[in-house]
């Protein structure tokens, strides 16, 4: 296998260190109510125009045809460290991209999600990320039209935590009920290294969720990132090279 940047140190057949698990941003575009199970097909003409957009991403450099979008990637050798996935259903886009993960010295995904508002203003942009460091850290945020919104990055079950924003604002505006989150363990009033952020995260995605069921696919791509986004992921899964 070729060497996809002359960003990267580590030789393309590097174990990676580490485990990722979900690792996405959906973008929900006005009306909210949809079931993914129902969503069109995907669009692969405008899932690769998200893809070259998405910040991390400084080329995408080749399409490797397409997946499920409920298949999480689980990048073994650090090639597939650039393989990215993105779809395109209708009114609703997604993205998964390794070069979310991080380990607590930096918020990619907030930094994403931001940026991702100033282009889509009238969305519901929600994500989760969690990465295997040997202890699992977790990222995940809901950010709403009207400007309402959560963040939190941390180790769960440890302490020092960054919450900001208010989840329970959210899912007032969202209308999730403390009995669906009592039913869906999600305890707002815990300390926050306690919550299940990502539990709270699929609420707020609902039946829109694309992440969760195998009906939608997305396309799979191999991408040049950005000098700054390999540098953060050689240092988190290939420590010591």
């Amino acid at each position: 296998m070729t060497d996809t940047s002359s960003y990267w140190t580590s030789p393309p057949d590097r174990m990676v260190h580490g485990g990722m698990g979900r690792c996405d941003i959906t973008v929900l575009l006005p009306p909210f109510a949809v079931d993914a199970r129902e969503l069109p097909g995907n669009d692969p003409v405008r899932a690769r125009e998200f893809a070259r957009a998405f910040g991390p991403v400084e080329e995408v450099l080749e399409e490797l045809g397409s997946r499920p979008a409920g298949e999480v990637l689980y990048p073994a050798e650090r090639a597939e460290l650039d393989v990215m996935v993105a779809g395109a259903w209708g009114g609703v886009l997604g993205v998964s991209d390794p070069a979310l993960a991080d380990d607590g010295d930096n918020t990619p995904l907030l930094h994403e999600v931001g940026r991702l508002r100033e282009r889509y203003p009238e969305a519901r942009i929600v994500g989760r990320v969690e990465v295997d460091c040997g202890e699992s850290h977790t990222e995940d945020i809901v950010w709403l039209p009207d400007g309402t919104l959560f963040h939190a990055s941390g180790w769960p079950g440890m302490e020092p935590w960054e919450l900001t924003g208010d989840p329970h604002a959210v899912a007032g505006a969202l209308g999730i009920t403390g009995r669906t989150l009592e039913e869906a363990g999600v305890d707002l009033d815990a300390g926050p290294e306690e919550v299940d952020w990502a539990g709270f995260v699929s609420l707020a995605l609902g039946d829109a969720d694309p992440w969760a069921w195998p009906q939608p696919r997305v396309s799979v791509f191999r991408v040049r990132h950005t000098e700054t986004a390999t540098r953060r992921m050689e240092g988190l899964f290939l420590p010591g090279d």
